[in-house]
């Protein structure tokens, strides 16, 4: 219509010009929109010739230079609307009428004007950005296609490049001149050549943009380097390596636009390549790789097969939904069938596009999408005959070995069970082993090196790292790492030691250490190298002798010895190779020697030498005792050991005569010793059957007078002088004990010397610290004597302590240092001595430890000494009361330690604490009475330090135990207990806390209960005053084993995978070194209730004690589950109210067999009222079992379980099908019975009752129970009951034969089958691995609620009854599958499905590629905007201006872009931004044109659109509607929606032609208003396809 008024004016008005000039005079947007209309219809061949021709472009030239530029600057626009009375939207269209004005100018004014408009542009944006770079670009957009010159064109292309490349603040302009300027410049072929160079070769100065800019580009340029038509002079995008990078990179970005672009281009080359059908083929990108894209026409059905699958893939990997995109995978497997040529075994297709897929798939926010995509690819290599690819091997070393250090992805499936190796660790093998053994043998080595350097570059979680290290260690022998690759597998193993699961890293090390042997090239390693290697391994983690570990690192030494290459530091010059004991004779050489100029240097060295030298030669005996039993030989004579030592014992022979050896030597040989001697054998328990551990420690016998007298020399007189010389006092001090042991387990013939030395050190030590210092300012030399003086006496103790059978305490010296430490000044502390002499010394300039550290340290070795002798004596203050002229009576004596004791704390350090704590255990007992005050000061005091320390890893647990024995001491809880008073308080208040912490430090319960249990049932000698009546104090704080019952918290899934990886390697056993070298803490959760159970276990129902226990515990926790159930009257499955409620009735049922009648007769109604409860089907079993268990042993209740059916049926609606059960065992129940028919009469009237409830379970429980009762009463011949026969016998037979429809015949059988029916025997399963393992595993609850035997015979801190019975479950009960009758039919499971190869159809979203030309532009009309993105010119239009709810105009966004309206009319343009609205619209607004019509404006918009030829069609019901399924829509629609709760109003409804309401078959009035408007959009749509394939 505008067109025909454009033409009629032209045609009537003879001077355009003028007309133009009229047109221009006040510009408004009605009058810019007119001018646009006319120079269209002049530039498109309406212009008269000659002079009149001349001044149309004078005029022209005119129109764009002084109103359309200023116009697009801005100024003069904003000016027009503001006079127009317009807003934003007024602005807008002038902007739009002067863009397309100014199109039209340049075409009939030509290169002139484009050339000026494009010089004025460029030096605008050369000038600055802002309003003005928009207006250049536009001017730019316009003027491009005319552009002739050159140096122009190079300088339009530059800019419109910088602007695409411009990042941060330049978004905008980058997709306005990809959405404006490129698709100009691409309609000018000189422009088009540049443009493409500068976005994928790089030229135009700057290098190529990144993706997503050169994306937006491309897209934008897709019609002249994808054209449609036949093949031009132009570049084709297709035949460029570089332009398919590009697109692989969009199709995996994390950006969703990106990637849609990238489809689109995709979807745009195949579309032209399988509409040519010409042979085309992409240049090789690099090397002899397969081309990146090809095509033939030969094959072009089976290209357009392998893409489309393609692109379903990706597509659908778009919806980030793993129901959806789970039977799309196996697709993958039919790309791969096309992409591998089977003749000449290569790739057709490049592996790069793969790539994608996966790379997509493992940057998934979905997890278990990731973990999906992994599997998937892991499984190549097993299932398909892959080519080698290098693009393969980037991507696992990259984007795969990204995805896996992910610790969520190495969960269990859901069927395994508990220890078994994660689905992911399992394909890691197989994969890494089946690729090593498939590439090249040249290859093999620079990927391992690859991938173990890979392993270094982050950092990763325990668990990846241990099971990558796994997969590394089961890859089959192959020699391909040379010391580069030993050097990154050291690196490896120094970022397992971050984690703090200490299993799991000891694992790690094992693993990495058997890779090692596998994989490395022997010839290219050094044996110095190695022994570098295994000093990084922890021997108290996974390296240690006599692990199969060793075994197996002594046997690859034996294979390999004599092959390892030859060190550049090797005496052995002469040989190209070095053996295992000539590198070990070397090392020990090399390590004794001292350089002359280090004679006193007063640093100790670094303690690695020391362990790398002892390692070794451990490790030389070790391959040397192999290869001896190898060749058959029985006497073995140690020769090689015997010169690897001598060097030692040479120097240790010299250290008591000759004072002349220098330091370091000394200290050197000392540490050597003391590292050989901490030596200890793990399978022998006697050190004389080990035999080449016997054979050092015999041979280091011979020096051990040498050597004390050495030690004592160098303690007891003044050479230790210097702070750094506190370093070589603890190597001397360490050595006692070692020597003290081998002379107990060698030779007792040295055992005198050893008490020689005692007694002088000790001696000697008083001495020392008895002295007083005569100057005020002390000397540091003095101080560091009485430091060391002090930790000599704390070795003294630590020995007679620990080395009872020494007997030294008869030595003379020890009644002396019992005098001096009853008396001593406790918490002394020593000044700071002057540093004048000694600030020249290097020692004291670089030594590391501080003054506060070395008084913390003397203070400490104080406590030492008390505490031994405190624990040792008792009576220590008696004895010397009568001496001493400051006599003190034993209760002040202890109070004046206790003090100290709370001083000290608050002095020392929290590592330092622990001999405080066991003083402390000793004292307050024989102070609670007297000063109890004192006593809570220290209880808090000491959890003060315990909850300050439990952020802290490596003391936390030592301190721990240490307070725990002294607060759970057996004698301070037994006078605690006695008195009631506020310490009795106090330690209950710490055992809650302690038990709060257990919820957030995993193991902290376990060290409390533990403790307790063995000290109340085991009670050592130590525990004197308590040794009766140690058993009371589980009577006075039963707390601890109630709330020990029921422990455990609701793990998060990343404690569950820890526990769930620790189980696996724990399954390993001895063939992981990590099981046997580490200390196993008990720290499971599950060991609280272990210990718990068992000390239960251990009662015995004669000892009044255990029984008042016993029967106390029984009643709290029936209280406890009374309590649980009122807290919270619904709960659910797995939540911690079904667990705690769970272990409430598991430890019942463990307590119920040592229960007497009198106390059951008192609770067991407390038993049923719970089995009235709405409780979970494991909890119901456990009071069925018990109610069942109880009425078997005593018969007599049986008339308190015909009373739970004699309530009313809605209390028994939940819990009938309870008592029900338990009448289905009734013939146990009755087992203990001599008059069962009475019972039987009873128990058949109760159950018949029920048979005909109107609930159908009910019926089902009740006839389970029937077939039972009746069974017995026929086998009894109860004659009563011969008039119901028939009666039952047909209701039963009727049962067993139904028919029909529906579930009932298979629920039927299901109930019959159910386990606790058809299987289950209450007397004969009755056991620990039932009660705790089978039933919930069969009940289904939550895995983590299992607890299996293993775990019972893993905890030995508290054993069981040697005659305990009742340990396993039968058999068959314990070979059955978790299956309830009630759920549903499993029938065609997940596993099924999951099997096939390929799945017949699979979900795919629509998305009509064609026309969807990815652009930002939203502000274009909607003409060219249909236009731009290629849509059918669609006349819907839908207004939804009354409509207020974001979700509902989101909804109504996507749904009106999918049908193709042609515009969606809102109030506000600002719900665009709602999040809400976004969330609902999914992009949508990014597609479809919105335009603002505020609800004030409706009936002016309406007015305009009738005017231009559109019916106005309301949605409402009205007395005149038409009903949609007989309306036929005009093609220019316009649908009115209403608003959600009014509708249409009044005063809009008579503006409409036309309503139409949707037919209804409910009772609800009306239909949401998204969902309306929806029906009627596809309607729309509907009629309008059908239409056009009527005219076609």
């Amino acid at each position: 219509m505008e067109v025909v008024l454009a033409d009629a004016l032209l045609s009537r008005c003879g001077d355009p010009c003028a007309l133009l000039r009229a047109v221009c005079a006040p510009l408004s947007a009605e009058r810019a929109e007119a001018l646009r209309l006319l120079l269209q219809r002049l530039a498109a061949g309406g212009t008269p010739p000659g002079e009149a021709e001349e001044a149309l472009r004078r005029v022209a030239w005119e129109v764009a230079l002084e109103r359309c530029r200023p116009l697009l600057r801005g100024g003069e626009a904003a000016a027009a609307a503001a006079a127009a009375g317009g807003g934003c939207g007024e602005r807008l269209r002038l902007a739009r009428a002067a863009r397309g004005a100014l199109r039209h100018c340049v075409q009939l004014c030509g290169a002139p004007l484009a050339a000026r408009l494009a010089r004025d542009a460029l030096a605008e944006l050369a000038a600055g950005g802002g309003a003005g770079a928009e207006a250049a670009v536009e001017a730019l957009a316009a003027a491009a296609p005319r552009l002739e010159e050159p140096a122009l064109v190079a300088r339009c292309v530059a800019a419109a490049l910088a602007l695409v490349r411009e990042e941060g603040e330049g978004e905008a302009a980058a997709a306005l001149a990809a959405g404006r300027l490129l698709p100009a410049l691409g309609g000018n072929a000189a422009a088009l050549r540049r443009v493409w160079e500068g976005l994928l070769g790089g030229g135009g100065g700057g290098g190529p943009p990144r993706a997503g800019r050169a994306l937006l580009a491309l897209s934008a340029l897709a019609d002249a380097v994808l054209p449609r038509g036949p093949p031009g002079s132009g570049p084709d995008a297709r035949l460029c390596p570089r332009f398919w990078r590009l697109v692989q990179e969009g199709l995996t970005e994390r950006d969703g636009l990106c990637r849609k672009r990238a489809r689109y281009l995709l979807k745009r080359a195949l579309d032209l390549s399988g509409g040519q059908r010409a042979e085309l083929r992409c240049p090789a990108d690099g090397g002899d790789e397969s081309s990146l894209f090809w095509w033939s026409a030969e094959k072009n059905e089976k290209l357009l097969q392998f893409w489309e699958t393609y692109i379903l893939i990706m597509e659908t990997l778009e919806g980030n939904q793993i129901h959806v995109i789970k039977p799309v995978l196996p697709k993958l497997n039919s790309l791969y069938e096309h992409a591998i040529s089977g003749e000449k075994g290569c790739w057709l297709f490049h592996p790069s596009w793969h790539m994608c897929i996966y790379k997509r798939m493992f940057e998934s926010e979905n997890k278990t999408l990731t973990k999906e995509g992994i599997l998937h690819f892991l499984e190549l290599y097993e299932t398909k005959h892959l080519p080698n690819s290098l693009g393969f091997l980037e991507f696992v070393i990259g984007p795969l070995m990204d995805a896996l250090s992910e610790s969520s992805l190495y969960s269990r499936t859901p069927g395994q069970l508990m220890g078994a190796c994660p689905p992911l660790g399992m394909r890691l093998q197989k994969f890494l082993a089946t690729y090593i053994m498939l590439l090249p043998q040249e290859e093999k080595g620079s990927f391992l090196l690859k991938f173990i350097q890979k392993m270094t570059s982050r950092h990763w979680c325990a668990v990846p790292i241990l099971f990558l290290s796994m997969a590394l260690a089961y890859i089959p022998v192959c020699k391909v790492l040379g010391t580069e690759g030993l050097h990154a597998l050291r690196d490896v193993l120094q970022c397992t030691m971050i984690t703090h699961q200490i299993l799991l890293r000891g694992a790690a090390q094992c693993y990495l250490l058997q890779t090692a042997m596998r994989l490395t090239d022997v010839e290219k390693v050094s044996l110095p190298e190695v022994s570098s290697f295994l000093l990084s391994l922890r021997p108290e983690e996974s390296l240690r002798r006599d692990t199969m570990l060793w075994m197996e690192l002594c046997s690859w030494l034996q294979v390999n010895d004599r092959c390892f290459r030859k060190s550049t530091t090797s005496d052995f010059e002469h040989q190209e190779t070095t053996s295992l004991c000539q590198y070990v004779r070397s090392l020990v050489g090399e390590y004794l020697k001292t350089p002359a100029s280090e004679r006193e240097n007063c640093l100790m060295p670094d303690w690695f030498e020391a362990k790398l030298v002892a390692t070794m030669i451990l490790l030389a005996a070790d391959v040397e005792q192999m290869r001896n039993k190898h060749s058959g030989k029985s006497n073995i004579e140690w020769i090689e050991l015997e010169t690897f030592l001598n060097p030692l014992l040479d120097v240790l022979m010299k250290l008591g005569s000759n004072a002349y050896i220098p330091t370091l030597k000394t200290d050197k040989s000392l540490q050597l010793l003391l590292k050989l001697l901490q030596t200890r054998s793990l399978k022998c328990s006697n050190t004389q059957d080990d035999g080449v551990l016997f054979f050092i420690w015999k041979s280091l016998m011979m020096p051990v007078e040498s050597i004390l007298e050495f030690v004592l020399r160098r303690l007891t007189t003044n050479e230790l002088s210097t702070v750094g010389d506190l370093d070589r006092c603890d190597l001397y001090l360490d050595l006692i004990p070692e020597i003290v042991n081998l002379c107990l387990q060698v030779s007792w013939k040295k055992v005198p010397s050893v008490k020689n030395f005692i007694l002088s050190l000790t001696n000697a030590s008083i001495r020392n610290l008895q002295e007083r210092n005569s100057e005020e300012e002390p000397k540091l030399k003095e101080q560091i004597k009485k430091v060391a003086s002090m930790a000599s006496l704390t070795a003294v103790c630590e020995i007679m302590h620990r080395k009872p059978e020494a007997h030294l305490e008869s030595l003379p010296s020890v009644d002396a240092l019992k005098r001096f430490i009853s008396f001593f000044q406790f918490n002394e502390v020593l000044k700071k001595p002057s540093y004048i002499e000694e600030k020249s010394s290097l020692c004291e300039e670089t030594t590391s430890q501080g003054w506060g550290k070395i008084v913390a340290r003397y203070v400490r070795d104080q406590w030492i000494c008390l505490r031994f002798i405190l624990n040792s004596f008792p009576t220590l203050a008696q004895e010397y009361e009568e001496t001493s002229e400051m006599s003190l009576s034993t209760d002040e004596r202890s109070r004046k330690f206790l003090q100290s004791a709370l001083e000290a704390l608050t002095i020392l350090p929290s590592d330092q604490v622990l001999p405080v704590f066991d003083c402390m255990k000793v004292l307050v007992p024989k102070l609670l009475d007297s000063s109890e005050s004192l006593c809570i000061e220290a209880f808090d005091l000491a959890w003060k330090i315990i909850s300050s320390l439990s952020n802290t890893q490596l003391i936390f647990w030592s301190n721990l135990k240490a307070f725990v024995r002294f607060i759970f001491d057996t004698e301070v809880l037994a006078v605690a207990a006695s008195a009631k008073g506020q310490a009795y308080a106090k330690i209950k208040e710490i055992i809650f806390k302690l038990i709060d912490m257990s919820a957030t430090k995993t193991g902290v319960f376990n060290v409390v209960l533990s403790h307790c249990c063995r000290s109340w049932m085991f009670p050592t000698i130590d525990e004197r005053s308590a040794l009766a009546n140690a058993f009371l104090n589980a009577g006075n704080y039963c707390e601890l084993i109630t709330e020990a019952c029921v422990f455990g918290t609701v793990f998060r899934r990343d404690q569950r995978l820890i526990q769930d990886v620790h189980a696996f390697i724990e399954n390993l056993g001895e063939k992981c070194a990590a099981n046997v070298v580490t200390e196993s803490t008990n720290r499971d959760d599950h060991y609280v209730r272990v210990c718990a159970i068992k000390f239960l276990c251990l009662l015995d129902g004669s000892n009044i004690l255990h029984k008042t226990f016993m029967e106390d515990i029984f009643i709290k926790l029936l209280d406890k589950d009374k309590l649980v159930s009122r807290s919270r009257t619904r709960y659910y499955a797995n939540s911690l109210q079904h667990r705690i409620k769970n272990r409430v009735w598991q430890t019942l049922l463990v307590l119920l067999p040592k229960l007497d009648q009198n106390f059951l007769c008192g609770t067991i109604d407390k038993v049923f009222q719970a089995g009235f409860g709405n409780n979970q089907a494991s909890v119901k079993y456990f009071i069925e079992w018990i109610v069942i268990l109880s009425l078997h042993k005593y018969p007599q209740f049986l008339n308190k379980l015909w009373d739970c059916f004699c309530y009313d049926e809605e209390k028994l609606k939940t819990s009938i099908c309870t008592f029900l059960s338990v009448l289905s065992h009734f013939d146990i129940i009755l087992q203990n019975t001599s008059e069962k028919k009475p019972a039987l009469k009873k128990a058949l009237i109760v159950v018949l009752q029920w048979c005909f409830n109107h609930n159908f379970s009910v019926r089902l429980y009740a006839l389970v129970a029937l077939k039972k009762i009746w069974g017995m009463c026929r086998l009894l011949h109860v004659e009563e009951f011969e008039a119901l026969t028939p009666v039952i016998e047909s209701s039963l037979q009727q049962v067993e034969n139904m028919h029909g429809t529906g579930n009932a015949r298979r629920n039927w059988q299901r109930i019959q089958d159910h386990f606790f029916f058809a299987t289950f025997h209450p007397l004969e399963d009755y056991s620990l691995e039932t009660i705790f393992y089978t039933l919930p595993r069969l009940s289904e609850l939550a895995e983590d609620e299992w607890i299996s035997l293993s775990k019972f015979d893993r905890f030995t801190d508290v054993p069981l009854p040697p005659a305990f019975q009742w340990y396993h479950s039968r058999t068959e009960l314990r070979d059955l599958k978790p299956s309830d009758w009630s759920q549903q039919d499993m029938g065609s499971n997940s596993a099924e499905a999951d099997s096939q190869t390929e799945w017949t159809d699979v979900q795919k979203k629509i998305i009509p590629w064609k026309n969807s030309t990815p652009s930002l532009d939203l502000e274009m009309v909607f003409q060219d905007r249909a236009a731009k993105l290629g849509k059918s010119n669609s006349r819907l239009i839908v207004v939804a201006s009354l409509i207020d709810k974001p979700t509902n105009l989101g909804g109504l966004c996507r749904t009106s872009e999918i049908f193709g309206a042609s515009a969606l009319v809102v109030s506000s343009l600002h719900y665009i931004q709602d999040k809400q609205f976004q969330h609902l619209s999914v992009s949508a607004e990014q597609w479809l044109p919105l335009v603002e019509v505020k609800p004030s404006q409706l009936v002016d918009y309406l007015q305009q659109k009738k005017m231009e030829g559109y019916t106005i069609i309301g949605v409402e019901q009205t007395a005149k509607s038409f009903d949609l399924t007989e309306y036929c829509f005009p093609e220019k629609s316009l649908l009115l929606l209403g608003n959600e709760h009014e509708g249409i109003p009044a005063n809009l409804i008579h503006h409409l032609d036309v309503c139409v309401e949707i037919p209804q078959q409910g009772i609800i009035r009306s239909l949401n208003v998204h969902v309306s408007g929806a029906l009627l959009i596809w309607e729309y749509t509907r009629q309008q396809v059908i239409k056009q394939k009527q005219q076609k």
